[in-house]
């Protein structure tokens, strides 16, 4: 049953993100930025390529690469879900799915991802970086899932450890 929430989370965040998305197309001009704060600001940038515009100008090559790697997370998602323990493991998973498929489904459904949140700084080159909840997500569960291998959690029963009952 647990392994529900890690679906729905993954879900929900994805959705959130295209939610998102959605708002800044229909509200946001591409070139326009809007301040949330002093450094924080909303644009619309259509990125038909990968992270930084990479491969851009083979957009079927984008396509097939994001739903291949969606695909085989989701694979190894269903397989931890299905292991007792891993908590942490699982939460970065969902985190990584809920980026990738929503990064994944701007790519088939509108020919590009949508990228919306900049961040300005001293540096001309950062401030025009701009990224997407997805990106975030991606970046936050493949830190999760990097501690988890760096740092595998266990109980010590007889001396022996055994491992993965939290990660």
């Amino acid at each position: 049953m647990k392994k529900w929430w890690f679906i729905g989370e993954s879900a929900a965040l994805a959705v959130l993100d295209q939610s998102l998305k959605s708002y800044v197309e229909q509200n946001i001009k591409p070139g326009e930025e809007k301040h949330l704060t002093e450094r924080v600001v909303l644009r619309n940038v259509k990125n038909r390529g990968m992270c930084m515009n990479l491969l851009q100008e083979n957009p079927k090559a984008v396509k097939i690469c994001s739903v291949s790697a969606a695909l085989a997370l989701t694979a190894a998602q269903t397989v931890t879900l299905f292991r007792k323990g891993y908590f942490f493991r699982k939460k970065g998973f969902a985190l990584l799915l809920a980026g990738a498929w929503s990064n994944t489904f701007d790519r088939w459904a509108r020919d590009g991802v949508t990228d919306y949140i900049g961040v300005k700084s001293g540096s001309k080159r950062l401030s025009a970086i701009t990224y997407n909840l997805a990106d975030f997500f991606i970046l936050a569960g493949n830190v999760i899932l990097t501690l988890t291998a760096l740092f595998p959690s266990g109980k010590r029963k007889n001396g022996k450890m055994r491992k993965n009952m939290v990660s």
